[in-house]
């Protein structure tokens, strides 16, 4: 069964009174893993390719292949993740949306209306660079004000109005979103809580309170940039070095010294995925640990490149 026909998962209005309308989300899964696997083979094969070229313009371009592939992957990575657990809850007390990591909850009462996009008189655009599964950012609306979507499909939007601000979402049934949003309306609040907003930022915030946290991510940024500054110092003291094999007999082909910028800038990649893996797991209490352990992995890693690029320019040729 497709995304856009999946059903609303529903239950009941009485206890435990929660109802999620998970928005569609299979277009988005298949677009975003088809990008990230696509990227991810662009950016493999120009470090392959930078690895075996030359020093010269071939160097240079399969150098910013692998790097400009690379950048967007950490992002297409997050919002499928997001898109997954993607969610809209509703009882007779909270409004709560889920976005990977932004999280809003409303409280009911606080909801001034719920209407479709197609309602206003004015047309609402879009954020920049929205895709299939990721209509997502804030935008400005002449009448509404701020608007912040958290939306999969564009022709499936309802707005929820509050008093701070509008609110872009995308119910795989809309219809049955606004039925039930005043059957709650009607019923009345039982228990009115607080509202709730947590954004991405705050995950940082939080782990940096941590001392180890804060220990790994500047031992892992000094040695990686302490790498990339001691390379670059070195590629043009040496004109060759020891770095690759011959296909057939083994022993170490020296190439040109300008390679050795390849050692650092796979260092980085390491790194900056390991520390976005780490912020991922940190969310929970349950899975903290496996977050210390990526960072601590990421900074060892830099670590042993930094080792290795030492025995490189130690090795005679």
């Amino acid at each position: 069964m497709s995304g856009d026909q999946s059903p609303t998962m529903k239950i009941p209005m009485s206890s435990p009174d929660l109802t999620e309308y998970p928005p569609p989300r299979q277009p988005g899964l298949a677009l975003h893993a088809t990008l990230i696997l696509t990227l991810a083979i662009l950016s493999a094969f120009g470090a392959w390719r930078a690895f075996e070229s030359a020093v010269g313009p071939m160097l240079t371009l399969f150098s910013l292949l692998a790097v400009a592939a690379f950048i967007p992957l950490p992002i297409l990575a997050y919002r499928l993740s997001a898109l997954m657990r993607a969610n809209y809850s509703l009882d007779r007390d909270t409004l709560s949306l889920t976005w990977g990591l932004r999280i809003e909850r409303i409280p009911v009462s606080d909801v001034e209306w719920v209407r479709p996009v197609s309602d206003l008189t004015s047309p609402l655009h879009l954020p920049w660079f929205c895709l299939p599964g990721a209509v997502l950012g804030i935008r400005r609306h002449p009448d509404l004000g701020l608007v912040e979507f958290m939306a999969a499909n564009r022709k499936k939007i309802l707005l929820v109005a509050t008093a701070r601000r509008v609110f872009a979402i995308s119910p795989d049934d809309p219809a049955a979103f606004v039925q039930d949003f005043q059957h709650a309306i009607e019923m009345g609040s039982l228990a009115p809580a607080p509202g709730q907003s947590l954004y991405p930022t705050f995950v940082i915030a939080q782990a940096w309170e941590s001392a180890l946290a804060r220990y790994l991510w500047l031992a892992g940024l000094f040695l990686n940039a302490g790498l990339l500054i001691w390379v670059s110092l070195l590629i043009p003291t040496l004109p060759r070095v020891p770095l690759g094999f011959q296909p057939y007999d083994g022993p170490l082909e020296p190439v040109a010294g300008a390679r050795l910028i390849l050692l650092p800038i796979l260092s980085v990649f390491l790194f900056a995925i390991g520390w976005i893996a780490g912020l991922y797991f940190y969310r929970r209490e349950e899975q903290r640990i496996l977050a210390f352990i990526l960072w601590a992995s990421s900074a060892l890693t830099a670590l042993l490149f930094l080792l290795a690029v030492l025995f490189i320019v130690t090795t005679p040729i």
